[in-house]
């Protein structure tokens, strides 16, 4: 097992023994997204991602934090195992 996917376990079985880890789930490569978008009362449906960028989202982690700071040192585990930017958002409607 690569060094990193050990670590990633690590975290995600602490975020599920604390009770913080509600879903999570890992995306597909961009080149495999579909984008559906409406122009002039027609839906148009093309191949690839929304935005054209070196990033993309590779999966997400859906947690209940105790607050800002508590979610930002789940994500600094994260990043930490995997190597590369974690964003953190509250959801809609859901901020303290």
């Amino acid at each position: 097992m690569h060094r990193s996917h050990q670590l990633l376990g690590e975290v995600e079985k602490d975020l599920k023994a604390t009770g913080a880890w509600l879903f999570s789930a890992r995306l597909s490569e961009p080149g495999a997204a579909r984008v559906v978008r409406e122009s002039g009362g027609d839906v148009l449906n093309t191949d690839g991602p929304f935005a054209e960028g070196k990033e993309h989202l590779g999966g997400f982690y859906l947690i209940e934090a105790e607050d800002l700071d508590a979610a930002v040192a789940w994500a600094a585990r994260v990043t930490a195992a995997i190597g590369v930017p974690i964003e953190v958002r509250p959801l809609a409607g859901f901020e303290a």
